[in-house]
C-alpha cells in the first residue's frame, strides 16, 4: 500500500467542506429559522429533532450495513457518497423554502423535509468517513489524513457562523425567507462540486474481498455490541458532540438576548472557528511530542475553561469583545484537538474490531459516528426548543430574568457537565493507546502478510 499523494489527501479533505456547510447551516440556523422566521413553536421543533433521530437509530446502522455489502468497480464508498450528495442537496433546498401553507400543513411539510434531510445525509456521510481506514494503515499517515477533512469541515463551520447572518441579509434584501432560501441553494451547489472532487480523485486502498460474507442487520447490531471499545467510543463522542452542539444551538439566542448584541454571535464564532482550525493543525504535531492520550485530556479540559470564562464575562462585561474572543478561542482550541483525536480513534476502533472479531466493518463502525452526531444534534435541539418554552421564551421580545438564566445554563452549564462525563469515560474506559494499540496494528499487519503469501 503506497503513500497517499497530496492530490488524494486534499481531494478527500475538500469533500468535508461541502458536506459540513450543509450540516452547519442546518445545525446553526434551522432552529431559529423555524421559530423566528417560519413561526413554528419551539417545543414542536425540539421534539421533531428528537423524533427524527429515533428513526436514525435504525436508519444509520442499516446504511452502514448496505455500504459494507456494496461491491462495485468504483469501490463501496464512492457510489454512495455521490448518490447521497445529490439527494441531500435537493432536500436542503426544499428544507429552507417556505411553502404557501399554514397551520398543520406547514408543520407536516417541514417535518417530512427534516426527516428526509437526515436520511439522505446519512447516505453520504457514512461512506465518506468510512474511507479513512481504507486509505491507509500507517499511524502517522492516518493521523494526517484524518485531520485534513476536519480542517475543511471547521472552515465550513467558520464560514457559516461568521458570515451566515450577513449573507442571509444580503441575499434576502431584508426578506429572511428569501435570504435563507438563496443561501441554501448556493451551499447545495458547492456541496455537489466538492463531493465530485472527492469521488473522482480518491480511491480506497484496502479492497474488500469479492467473496466476503454479506453482513445482515442482526450481525450489524452484534458487531456494534461486541466491540467494547466502540461502545466506549460512543460515550466519548456523544459527550463531545453534546458539548459543542448544545452551546452551538443556544449561542445565537445567547448573544441576541443575554448579551443584547446579536452581532457578537458572528464575532464569537469567527475567533472560535479559527481556534478550532488551529487546534486541528496542532493535533498531529502535539501527538508526536506528548502522545494522543495527553492531547485528548488537554482537549477535554480547554472547553470547560472556555465556558467558565464566557459565563464570568457574561456577568461582568457581557459585550466586551476581548473577553468573548478569549472565551471562544479557548473553547474551540480544545474542540479542534478533540475532533482530531476522535477521528483517529474511530479508525483505530475499526482495527480493534478486526483484531477482536475477525471482520473489518468500516462503514458499520463509522455509521455509529454519524448516528452520534445526529443524536447529539437532536438532544441539543430538543433541550433548546423545550428549554426555551419552559423558561418563557418569546420570539423577538425582551426576555425575562428567568429566561436569561435558562439561556445561561443551556449555553454553559449543560456543556460543562457533558465535558466532565466525556473525560471521565475516556480516562477510565478507553484503552487503544500506546503499546497495546501498537501490538494490535502489528498483529493485523502480520496476518495480512500471511494471507498475501498464501495467495
Amino acid at each position: 500500500m503506497g503513500k497517499l499523494t497530496f492530490k488524494e489527501k486534499y481531494s478527500y479533505g475538500i469533500g468535508a467542506l461541502g458536506k459540513d456547510l450543509v450540516y452547519a447551516i442546518v445545525s446553526t440556523y434551522l432552529m431559529i429559522y423555524f421559530t423566528d422566521v417560519v413561526g413554528l413553536k419551539p417545543a414542536f421543533v425540539g421534539t421533531l429533532f428528537l423524533a427524527a433521530r429515533l428513526w436514525d437509530t435504525i436508519n444509520d446502522p442499516m446504511m452502514g450495513m448496505i455500504v459494507d455489502n456494496t461491491r462495485t468497480k468504483w469501490g463501496k464508498f464512492r457510489p454512495w457518497i455521490f448518490i447521497g450528495t445529490v439527494l441531500n442537496a435537493v432536500v436542503l433546498v426544499f428544507l429552507f423554502r417556505k411553502p404557501d401553507l399554514e397551520g398543520t400543513s406547514l408543520y407536516v411539510y417541514f417535518s417530512v423535509m427534516y426527516i428526509l434531510w437526515g436520511m439522505t445525509y446519512t447516505i453520504m456521510d457514512i461512506p465518506y468517513w468510512s474511507m479513512i481506514p481504507a486509505l491507509s494503515r500507517n499511524k502517522e499517515e492516518r493521523e494526517e489524513v484524518s485531520v485534513i477533512p476536519r480542517i475543511f469541515a471547521s472552515t465550513a463551520w467558520l464560514i457559516i457562523g461568521a458570515l451566515g447572518i450577513w449573507i442571509v441579509k444580503v441575499l434576502g434584501g431584508g426578506d429572511a425567507v428569501r435570504g435563507y432560501g438563496k443561501f441554501a441553494f448556493i451551499i447545495a451547489i458547492i456541496f455537489v462540486i466538492s463531493s465530485l472532487i472527492t469521488c473522482i480523485n480518491v480511491k480506497e486502498r484496502t479492497e474488500t474481498p469479492k467473496n466476503a460474507e454479506k453482513v445482515t442487520f442482526k450481525q450489524t447490531l452484534n458487531i456494534i455490541r461486541r466491540n467494547d471499545q466502540l461502545v466506549v467510543f460512543i460515550g466519548i463522542v456523544l459527550g463531545m458532540n453534546l458539548v459543542m452542539q448544545i452551546s452551538g444551538g443556544t449561542a445565537i439566542y445567547y448573544f441576541k438576548y443575554v448579551t443584547g448584541d446579536e452581532n457578537l454571535f458572528s464575532f464569537f464564532t469567527t475567533f472560535a472557528g479559527l481556534a478550532e482550525i488551529a487546534g486541528l493543525m496542532l493535533y498531529p504535531i502535539l501527538t508526536k511530542k506528548i502522545g494522543r492520550e495527553t492531547v485528548f485530556k488537554i482537549g477535554g479540559i480547554l472547553p470547560i475553561v472556555g465556558f467558565i470564562l464566557l459565563l464570568v464575562a457574561g456577568y461582568i462585561a457581557p459585550q466586551n469583545i476581548v473577553y468573548i474572543a478569549i472565551s471562544g478561542i479557548v473553547l474551540k482550541l480544545g474542540s479542534g484537538l478533540l475532533l482530531g483525536s476522535t477521528t483517529v480513534m474511530l479508525a483505530d476502533v475499526v482495527d480493534y474490531g478486526q483484531f477482536k472479531l475477525g471482520t473489518r466493518n468500516e462503514s458499520i463502525v463509522f455509521s455509529v459516528q454519524t448516528l452520534l452526531v445526529k443524536c447529539a444534534s437532536a438532544v441539543s435541539g430538543w433541550l433548546v426548543g423545550v428549554g426555551l418554552d419552559m423558561v418563557g421564551y418569546v420570539a423577538g421580545a425582551e426576555q425575562t430574568a428567568m429566561t436569561i438564566l435558562g439561556l445561561r445554563f443551556l449555553m454553559v452549564g449543560v456543556p460543562i457537565i457533558s465535558a466532565i462525563v466525556m473525560c471521565t469515560i475516556y480516562v477510565f474506559k478507553y484503552k487503544l493507546n500506546g503499546e497495546y494499540h501498537d501490538n494490535i496494528l502489528k498483529s493485523l499487519s502480520n496476518k495480512e502478510s500471511e494471507l498475501n503469501m498464501a495467495e
